[in-house]
């Protein structure tokens, strides 16, 4: 069994996250995406980020149509803060019968070497980079092919047009979030308020 881990804060997760897992599912060969939801990025300082039960809540509410795109709370008894290296092998020893590929966005490419035990991570995992819309210097982009290890593979799928980011400017700012997160993820948001504050 061939499963990607897609790991995010998914705060909240919209429409494009969903797009890209059922595109990377074809592209990738995998039989499962697990959407790893983080409670701790290492590489992020997030006053805005909710509860992580609260994401986790609303990943299973937009995953809840799509049985081979699976959200995961797996990180959430790891040690934090939440290295990608540690989730892959403690979920390798947990499932021996599953080959785990990582799944990252090409912006975080660009900065893969900060990652704790980078070169770990690609000498024994699956890499599956897959181009992305963001803000910064690398927006669109993902790095040249010649630059990479035999292993990553890079996905041709559709640009990311969407963040967490600008779902949550929206909400801040009165505006209508309709067409941006499934209709479950939108639900829970008005029912509860998230995101009523500007950061």
């Amino acid at each position: 069994m061939k499963v990607g881990i897609f790991g995010g804060s998914f705060n909240p997760i919209h429409n494009g996250h969903v797009a890209l897992a059922k595109s990377l599912l074809g592209v990738a060969g995998l039989d499962e995406i697990w959407f790893m939801v983080s409670p701790q990025n290492p590489l992020k300082n997030a006053p805005e980020l909710l509860d992580e039960d609260i994401r986790l809540e609303m990943v299973r509410a937009a995953l809840s149509d799509e049985p081979r795109l699976v959200a995961s709370d797996y990180e959430f008894a790891l040690p934090r803060p939440s290295y990608t290296w540690n989730t892959l092998t403690s979920l390798s020893r947990a499932f021996p019968h599953i080959v785990f590929s990582l799944l990252i966005g090409g912006d975080n490419w660009q900065c893969f070497h900060k990652w704790y035990r980078s070169r770990d991570i690609i000498a024994n995992y699956p890499i599956v980079v897959y181009p992305r819309c963001a803000d910064g210097p690398f927006a669109g982009t993902v790095p040249v092919r010649h630059e990479n290890p035999g292993h990553v593979t890079f996905a041709d799928t559709p640009l990311l047009d969407i963040s967490s980011t600008e779902v949550r400017k929206r909400i801040a700012g009165g505006k209508s979030i309709a067409g941006m997160v499934p209709p479950e993820v939108e639900a829970i948001i008005t029912d509860r308020c998230l995101y009523a504050r500007a950061f």
